[in-house]
């Protein structure tokens, strides 16, 4: 497999507040968005000078709540190199014509935010039944959900994966895996238990990177453990840039320097392989 680079989440914020207003959910703007925040025309040039062919575009919550307008536009300008990750109100009334709406503006996948840096829930609204027609959508045109949750979630990640068998979902941040007691990360195990699941998959961010390298046994173990736990085909990278500190090319050195101890097949599977079964647009293009 050629090693492509293909980050499955990178942010975007837009200097004009006028035409994206800064609305973030539950009204906490992320300290980066507001500190290091990166426009789409900065992002383009920060990939072309790391080596990262294409992307999708994750929507901020913390700056513009629901309104992915700014990534939808953004992949508008430049649709075979970007794909959009976008989220919404899976609750609200009417959120399957929200659904729609997204989808006819460059959406190739969700994101289900149950809170970060700014704002913590016990994101059980994941399990709500109101939120399933989605669910079920997704399921009928291949669409992937991207599932930020901490580990007390990770039962309500197991629910979704049994119930919705054909839906992807992907983990952001590795689902926040416990590390620091080493192999065999006896904390994880529930966390591993996910593996079962043929549709559950882990995004690796610079946050993983940071926890691997600092427990015992470094990335040189831990990574090669996560892939014989999920198989490297489940998983992919994602730079969380510039909520983590770039610039990009740190980010994407970093990650050579974690993924040295994977196999060629493998590495090519997560720079860029399984970035296009989760985000198939990107495969096509």
């Amino acid at each position: 497999m050629t090693q492509e680079i293909i980050d499955i989440h990178p942010h975007i914020v837009s200097t004009d507040a006028v035409r994206y207003p800064i609305a973030p959910q539950h009204g906490h703007r992320s300290n980066w968005s507001a500190t290091r925040a990166v426009t789409f025309e900065q992002l383009v040039a920060e990939m072309d000078e790391a080596g990262v062919a294409k992307a999708a575009i994750v929507h901020s919550s913390t700056t513009y709540g629901h309104n992915n307008a700014y990534v939808a536009d953004s992949v508008a300008a430049q649709p075979k190199r970007f794909t959009g990750v976008y989220s919404f109100d899976l609750l609200a009334p009417g959120a399957l014509n929200t659904f729609d709406y997204w989808l006819t503006r460059g959406m190739g996948g969700i994101r289900l935010f149950t809170g970060g840096a700014t704002h913590q829930s016990d994101g059980s609204w994941l399990v709500n039944p109101a939120t399933f027609p989605i669910w079920e959508r997704c399921a009928q045109i291949g669409m992937t959900m991207a599932v930020q949750t901490t580990p007390t979630g990770l039962s309500m990640v197991a629910e979704l994966a049994r119930r919705f068998p054909t839906v992807k979902i992907v983990l952001d941040h590795c689902g926040r895996p416990v590390l620091e007691e080493g192999p065999p990360y006896a904390a994880c195990n529930e966390l591993f238990d996910l593996a079962k699941y043929s549709n559950v998959y882990m995004k690796i961010t610079p946050r993983t990177f940071d926890l691997a390298q600092a427990a015992p046994g470094g990335a040189e173990a831990f990574f090669p453990h996560l892939a014989k736990v999920f198989g490297a085909d489940h998983l992919a990278f994602g730079s969380n840039y510039p909520a983590s500190a770039g610039p990009l090319k740190k980010l994407i050195d970093q990650g050579h320097a974690c993924f040295a101890s994977l196999s060629e097949e493998e590495r090519a599977w997560v720079w860029g392989g399984t970035a296009k079964v989760l985000y198939p647009t990107l495969a096509d293009r």
